[in-house]
């Protein structure tokens, strides 16, 4: 080997000791420093460290034992389901749905109940790039990891009852944009100007690279780029209509998405000049409930007794809806109307920031 390849070895992997099968994303962002950046402000590495998922796991075991544990990891730490790391001693364990994990998938089995990954963990990484080559560790294209199967393993899952807990994977199979072939990497990893490998160690050209910060629910970009709305108000004698109409443009899967528990909230408020306050409010979720049909309100229950389907608002692919509220205001008083949107993570979590967010705000001043 030449004295420059064994630099670049030297260089890729942390200069002290050799990549293993099983790396911390920090080995591997000595090569790829900028997916290592874009990586970290994503909900995938916070999956594991984040206090509202830790609360509902300290929940789950209270209420379920320690078997409730392993539903929970598959997805929010699948090294540590891998590799056996029950008792979280890893630091790549820690890391969330982290590189080795994502990039020694191989293929996904929908044989079972549940998609399950295969996963293969080596010194062979897995990606969608043709003729990829690297000096640190063995390179192998995918073809699994340029469609939505890849997410099908944590974005859908049927619980032990057999209720589907989790369908955005199914969700977006039966939209239109599975048909025209716009997967989930179209929204979520969409391809950016940035360096695959830093350009320190491999110099590079203009370069295409997957966003790895994978904006979804959380991201204000991707909420107001998503749902659009329009506020319409009309008047027959005293009562006053106001029409809010709401659209889902934007995703291949229903708005909200994900745990049952996720909300999407419409509150309209209309203030008049003399003092009077009215309100109105519609929201968009999916309710689930036990065998007994008692909704299911915290997030662990959902995913280990919810049995039953109870109602389904949630704004399917590009479906358009008129949200309209009547008010008795007599005609020539000042009324205020506003009508906002907000996103509702997870309604137990402790605190507003993490509990919900409003993206979207619209008013009006009619007489």
């Amino acid at each position: 080997m030449k004295l420059a390849a064994w630099i670049l070895l030297a260089a890729c992997t942390a200069w002290s000791s050799p990549l293993k099968p099983v790396s911390s994303a920090e080995a591997c962002g000595r090569c790829h420093r900028a997916i290592l950046q874009s990586w970290k402000l994503s909900a995938h590495a916070d999956a594991m460290e984040s206090s509202v998922f830790q609360d509902s796991l300290d929940l789950a075991e209270a209420d379920f034992g320690a078997a409730s544990q392993k539903i929970c990891l598959a997805c929010h730490s699948p090294l540590a389901a891998q590799t056996g790391d029950s008792a979280l001693l890893q630091k790549v364990s820690w890391e969330g749905i982290t590189c080795d994990y994502c990039h020694s998938i191989r293929s996904v089995d929908f044989a079972g109940p549940n998609p399950k990954a295969k996963v293969e963990l080596s010194l062979v990484k897995s990606g969608p790039l043709k003729n990829s080559t690297s000096m640190a560790h063995g390179t192998v294209f995918s073809s699994v990891h340029t469609s939505s199967e890849i997410c099908a393993p944590c974005h859908e899952y049927r619980n032990a009852t057999g209720l589907p807990v989790l369908t955005t994977y199914s969700e977006w199979k039966a939209s239109r944009y599975a048909k025209e072939g716009k997967n989930c990497q179209s929204c979520h990893m969409y391809r950016v100007a940035g360096d695959v490998v830093d350009p320190k160690i491999r110099a590079g050209g203009a370069e295409r690279v997957n966003l790895h910060q994978m904006p979804g629910g959380h991201s204000l970009e991707q909420l107001t780029r998503t749902i659009k709305a329009r506020l319409d108000s009309s008047r027959q004698g005293d009562q006053l209509k106001v029409t809010v109409t709401v659209s889902n443009q934007a995703a291949g899967h229903f708005v909200p998405t994900g745990s049952p528990l996720r909300q999407l909230v419409l509150d309209v408020r209309v203030d008049t000049a003399d003092s009077r306050h009215f309100a109105g409010e519609r929201t968009y979720r999916r309710v689930v409930g036990d065998q007994h049909g008692t909704p299911v309100n915290r997030e662990h229950f959902a995913f280990v007794k919810a049995a039953k389907t109870l109602g389904d608002t949630r704004l399917a692919p590009d479906e358009t809806r008129k949200e309209e509220f009547t008010y008795t205001i007599k005609p020539g008083v000042q009324t205020n109307i506003k009508a906002t949107l907000s996103y509702v993570y997870s309604p137990l979590a402790r605190t507003e920031s993490q509990q919900h967010t409003t993206f979207l705000s619209l008013s009006k001043i009619v007489y």
